[in-house]
């Protein structure tokens, strides 16, 4: 039985990265493998790639939780996950609009957090409570259609490690 999200809860996760770029598809495919999971109510899997702008617009829509799945380079072993609050106080926090420069063309998560809240400031809409970034450390970002056998190799845990947080998300 799935759990269903408390009063109207909900959660979006937001696969993000190029598909042509090697490893840098790891959130695409990670997204597509969790569209195929039985999720809790409220919670909805987004393939993003590289559409940075219509997450940000998107995200306008009200969302209790955001969950970035990304491949992120932090210096571990290629294939190394990582679960990142975005929001802990120990620098990984949302930066301020004006310190992330907007180029529709290369919307990073940070820069689309940024311009999440300049438009929830036009607007009057409210940011995720939320976000955490379940991150991959890629083995490669060259042109490539394909991800290393590292990567590839850690997005079946991903699927895990992001089914685990939507469940314990779902249950608060």
């Amino acid at each position: 039985m799935t759990p269903t999200a408390p009063h109207g809860a909900r959660t979006l996760v937001a696969g993000v990265g190029n598909i042509f770029l090697g490893d840098d598809g790891f959130g695409v495919e990670t997204a597509r493998r969790l569209a195929r999971e039985d999720l809790p109510d409220g919670v909805e899997v987004a393939d993003i790639g590289i559409r940075g702008v219509h997450l940000a617009y998107q995200l306008l829509d009200g969302y209790d939780t955001l969950v970035i799945v990304d491949a992120t380079a932090r210096g571990g072993e290629p294939g190394t996950l990582y679960l990142i609050d975005a929001g802990s106080p120990d620098g990984d926090g949302t930066p301020a609009a004006a310190d992330v420069p907007l180029d529709g063309h290369r919307m990073s998560p940070d820069a689309v957090l940024a311009l999440l809240a300049t438009l929830c400031a036009g607007t009057g809409a409210a940011p995720p409570r939320r976000t955490l970034v379940v991150g991959c450390e890629p083995a490669c970002l060259d042109e490539a259609l394909e991800l290393s056998p590292q990567v590839a190799a850690a997005v079946p845990e991903a699927v895990r490690m992001v089914t685990d947080l939507v469940r314990q998300e779902a249950a608060v």
